[in-house]
């Protein structure tokens, strides 16, 4: 898998009006042709066409960069609301950077606020027959908009801190109970484990803005420097139930388990668990198990390790025919467990069909070919249990609902009513939902575990937040 960002170069403030790569139209004298849905790697633009962004599918869509390119970040839990669906929203994020130079590397701390966008209604209102107010979806007046409050006047305010960093940050990850708590994984071959407190409080009571990438960086000392592993590397996972409990992978397929000790202390296994042939390329734990977690590998397979059982996996299978760049494990419905690999395929499976025979894989519930290159992140959200985001090297971000099937005389119906608007493919998965483009060699998304239908994505050019207006969580009542 290539995970590095190519010649990564210190991003520069744009005027407003500049061009962004999401391919922004500009005022030409060519003449308008019709719409037509964009497929990377099967369309090529031609001579005069650029790719237009539509802002009316996205709640709220924000892009920002914290100055070099970061290959991986985490989304800091905060204190601000467990469901909040009200703009603007503040997040709160952590994340590496992949510079120029070994020495210009930092971890960024940053917040942004006022992330503003429009709140839709999840059922229209309600209007009777007779009231000539009333329109739907597929509706060209301006009228819908009723459906809808723009609080999208708000310019967004990005704070920033950083800390320096000995070399490219491959992997960060914020622990679930105590979020400023983060451990990041170095391109030196070392784990470090990092109170991020004091930055984060002091962000959380500042208001002023501080200029994109223009922080000073200061200097800290990780409460631990791991440097027992054999090789650099890129996975790492927090377990969500046992706090501090770490496990870190590398390219050399050794895994090691950090256990927490009184204080900020870790006890780290000298013996590593090895159960791949290649590089373990990401970890998840169980979220509903104290001492299972899962791993993937280069070697294009899947293990479930018990930490009660030994150093070797309780169970292991070919998952894809190319290296298992990315899993993870759904929360709400833990026995569902999904892949991501370097041929741009991504597989489900149902835990609980798993067999050691290798010839008879009864797993996989579901199967996807729609990437045509490495898919580089995947994560079930964390409010709907059928839904999950994939990102891929294609420079494409894509959310998929597994609970929808295709009705054949609905989509008919749906098409010969379109047919004049859009030029849609015919070939797209009923399961796909929504396409994100426009930010080049995407490399992580999060879910916001906080802003139900969030997103933040990182890529060579930046970070994008994003909340797709089809993304709509089934939120219980505030009576509940």
């Amino acid at each position: 898998m290539v995970r590095s960002i190519k010649n990564p170069k210190k991003a520069k403030r744009k005027n407003k009006g500049s061009k962004r790569g999401d391919g922004s139209s500009s005022s030409s004298s060519i003449p308008s042709m019709p719409t037509k849905v964009w497929q990377p790697g099967v369309d090529k633009l031609e001579e005069g066409e650029e790719l237009e962004c539509d802002p009316s599918v996205y709640n709220s869509l924000h892009g920002f960069h914290i100055g070099w390119p970061c290959l991986s970040f985490d989304i800091v839990r905060d204190s601000l609301g467990l469901l909040r669906t009200e703009f603007p929203h503040t997040v709160y994020l952590v994340a590496g950077t992949q510079a120029e130079k070994a020495s210009y590397n930092s971890i960024g701390i940053f917040k942004v606020s006022n992330v503003s966008g429009k709140r839709r209604e999840l059922v229209p209102t309600t209007k009777t027959s007779g009231d000539t107010d009333m329109d739907t979806d597929s509706s060209d007046s301006d009228e819908d908009s009723e459906d809808e409050e723009d609080v999208g006047t708000l310019t967004p305010a990005l704070q920033l801190r950083k800390v320096a960093h000995e070399g490219c940050v491959s992997r960060i990850r914020a622990m679930t109970q105590n979020p400023h708590i983060c451990a990041s994984w170095s391109d030196t071959g070392h784990v470090q484990i990092w109170d991020f407190s004091a930055h984060l409080n002091a962000l959380a009571q500042s208001e002023a803005e501080v200029n994109q990438g223009g922080s000073s960086v200061s200097n800290q000392a990780p409460l631990i420097k791991f440097g027992g592993h054999k090789d650099e590397g890129y996975a790492i996972d927090w377990s969500p139930r046992v706090t501090g409990r770490l496990v870190s992978g590398d390219c050399k397929n050794c895994i090691h388990l950090w256990e927490p000790t009184s204080g900020a202390t870790w006890n780290i296994s000298n013996a590593p668990f090895i159960g791949h042939s290649a590089s373990v390329e990401d970890l998840q734990w169980s979220p509903t198990e104290d001492e299972v977690f899962a791993s993937c590998s280069v070697d294009g397979s899947i293990a479930i390790w018990d930490i009660r059982l030994g150093k070797s996996p309780a169970i292991s299978f070919k998952a894809h025919n190319a290296d298992v760049n990315v899993i993870s494990w759904n929360r709400l419905a833990s026995v569902m467990l999904a892949s991501g690999s370097d041929d741009g395929t991504f597989s489900i499976r149902d835990l609980r069909l798993l067999s050691q025979k290798q010839e008879e894989d009864k797993s996989v519930v579901a199967h996807f070919e729609y990437h045509k290159h490495p898919v580089t992140s995947i994560e079930w959200s964390p409010h709907e249990a059928s839904v999950l985001a994939v990102s891929s090297s294609e420079n494409q971000l894509t959310i998929w609902d597994l609970s929808l099937e295709k009705y054949e005389e609905e989509e008919a119906e749906f098409r010969a009513k379109i047919n004049e608007q859009v030029n849609a493919p015919a070939d797209i998965p009923p399961q796909l939902l929504f396409v994100h483009q426009g930010q080049k060699d995407l490399k992580e998304l999060h879910w916001h575990g906080q802003i139900p239908g969030m997103l933040v994505s990182t890529a060579s050019d930046g970070f994008n937040i994003l909340m797709p207006s089809n993304i709509q969580s089934t939120l219980p009542s505030e009576s509940a």
